[in-house]
Formats: structure tokens, C-alpha cells, sequence
């Protein structure tokens, strides 16, 4: 009699972002990609997450769906926590009935940001968030704790990519539109840029040893929104100017974190570090996508 085929069913939540595309497309052949977005599922309707991936049966959930407009998260409070707390525990409910993996992003929100600069947070380090954002996303992870041991929750920051919105596709469109325009950018916060990409394919190689537990993975280095910028426009060799100004000259509804660096060092530790330095990625990014970010970015504002 032959043996039973191994699942190897992966369901992505939230796969039109800019993760949840790469996902889809870095995972290899031995695996059946499944996934959804809003409006055809609802992670915080439990009809609709049983009626989409009961038929599927899939032995990982890759969740990358989230409340993430940081500001909005403040004036529209019960829809950030129904998203970001009540959708990973519907997940983690059906994953632990189901006997799935569930793979969740977090965030480096969790963290006060208030840390001398550049002493990064560790896994180790206690969540302490500071906006309705990093509270509801750390209130995400322990919901998840709760309900199952079977998760793998990725900590990463400062994401860009070639699908969804992003700083970078922002920064590019305000040189388009104006390139005499002075584009004023925070030079006082500091972070990890993260392609979007190389984050998925650090998740697949976690996936593919069936990695359990809480890990950062982020771009090596750190940089801040004003250095990121100036590097981004350089490299996309477009007519550009740029200022850096402080967060005091720059106010936000939520509050930005100064210091938002995270050390891979579960990762590095089990060696499974994949991630590679912020401006590698950022220069192969660019050389990868120059022209079709270009034609996005000329769309976009040709519409308005």
C-alpha cells in the first residue's frame, strides 16, 4: 500500500501585498500555493476563514494580512484590533483544529523604539508598544500563543517591494511630479529596510525545516527614512531633491519609534540567517524593477 502524500498545502492570507505576492511566487514546486485577499476572505469572520480553507486543508497559514496604516490604526481603533488580534487568533484557532503551521508577521512596533541608537531589540527583549498599531500587533502575537503552539511569528520592519504600496514608490513619485521640489524626509529615526522578497524567501527556508517559535527578520544594517530615501532616488537615477528634517518638524498622529532596529539573532543563532544587507538588497531591487516602478509610478500620476 503506498504512502499517504505528505501535505504540502500552503494557504497564503493577504497574497495581492507586497509580501503576500513574493510569497506566492518563491515557494518551490513540492508545494500547492492557495491563497486570498479581501474581499474573497475575511480573517475576522469565522465563517468566512472555515468557508475558504476548510475545502483546502492546508498544512501552513502564511498570514500576511494586517491593519498597518499606523495612523489610522489611532482614530479607528476597533478595526485595527478586529484585524490584527481577532483575525491571527480565528488563524491560530483553525490551524490548531486542523493540525497547520501558522506562519504570522509582526512587527517592530512591538518595541518602545526608545533604545540608544544603534543597540537593536532582540527576540529576547520585552514588547513594550507604544501606538494602537504595535499594541494591537503584539496583542496579534499573544493571541496566537494562546490557541497554539504550532506558529511561527517573523518580526520585520520597514518593508518595501515591486507589489503594493511603500515609502520607496512614494519617495519616487514626489521626484516625478516635481523634481525642483525640495521631498523633506525624517532623519532621526532609524530602522532595517526590508525587501519584501528576500523576507519570503528567509520564511521559506523556515518553513521548509518546520521552524516553530518568535524570530526578526530584517535587512542587515540600519539606516534612517532620510538616508533610505537619498539612496533609493541615487539608484533609480531619477532628477530629485531631497532635505532631511527632524520627527519634532514632521508630527504623525501615532508616534514613530526613533529606534526601530532588530537583530536577527535567532536566526543567526540556529544558522538559518538568509537576509542579506539593507543596500544590497535595495541595489538589486532597483536593478530588478527600475523600469516597471517607473511606469507605476508615471500611472498613478497621470490619474490624478
Amino acid at each position: 500500500m503506498p504512502e499517504p502524500k505528505e501535505n504540502k498545502r500552503v494557504f497564503i492570507v493577504g497574497n495581492r501585498g507586497q509580501l503576500g505576492y513574493d510569497a506566492t511566487q518563491i515557494l518551490p514546486p513540492e508545494f500547492t500555493v492557495h491563497g486570498a485577499d479581501l474581499p474573497d476572505i475575511d480573517i475576522t469572520a469565522p465563517e468566512s476563514v472555515a468557508t475558504v480553507l476548510g475545502p483546502i486543508r492546508p498544512a501552513i497559514v502564511w498570514n500576511c494580512a494586517a491593519y498597518t496604516n499606523v495612523d489610522k490604526c489611532e482614530s479607528d481603533q476597533d478595526a485595527a484590533r478586529r484585524v490584527n488580534v481577532d483575525g491571527p487568533r480565528l488563524l491560530a484557532k483553525f490551524c490548531e483544529a486542523h493540525g497547520a503551521l501558522l506562519v504570522h508577521v509582526s512587527t517592530d512596533y512591538v518595541f518602545d523604539g526608545t533604545r540608544p541608537v544603534p543597540q537593536p531589540y532582540t527576540e529576547q527583549d520585552r514588547p513594550r508598544p507604544q501606538t494602537h498599531y504595535g499594541l494591537t500587533k503584539y496583542e496579534g502575537e499573544l493571541a496566537i500563543r494562546a490557541v497554539t503552539a504550532n506558529h511561527l511569528i517573523v518580526r520585520t520592519a520597514w518593508l518595501y517591494g515591486a507589489h503594493g504600496h511603500n515609502f520607496l514608490k512614494t519617495m519616487l513619485r514626489l521626484a516625478l511630479v516635481n523634481p525642483e521640489k525640495a521631498i523633506r524626509v525624517v532623519n532621526d529615526q532609524y530602522g532595517c529596510p526590508t525587501w519584501s522578497e528576500r523576507l519570503a524567501r528567509q520564511i521559506k527556508e523556515l518553513i521548509a525545516l518546520n521552524k516553530t517559535g518568535t524570530v526578526h527578520a530584517t535587512g542587515e544594517g540600519h539606516c534612517t527614512w532620510y538616508q533610505l530615501a537619498s539612496a533609493f532616488l541615487r539608484l533609480m537615477a531619477v532628477p530629485h531633491r531631497i532635505e532631511p528634517c527632524t520627527t519634532a518638524e514632521y508630527p504623525t498622529p501615532a508616534q514613530r519609534p526613533a529606534n526601530s532596529i532588530l537583530d536577527n539573532k535567532a536566526l543567526r543563532d540556529a544558522d538559518l540567517h538568509v537576509m542579506h544587507h539593507w543596500h544590497d538588497d535595495l541595489a538589486e531591487y532597483v536593478q530588478r524593477h527600475r523600469d516597471a516602478l517607473l511606469v507605476e509610478a508615471k500611472a498613478k500620476l497621470a490619474t490624478k
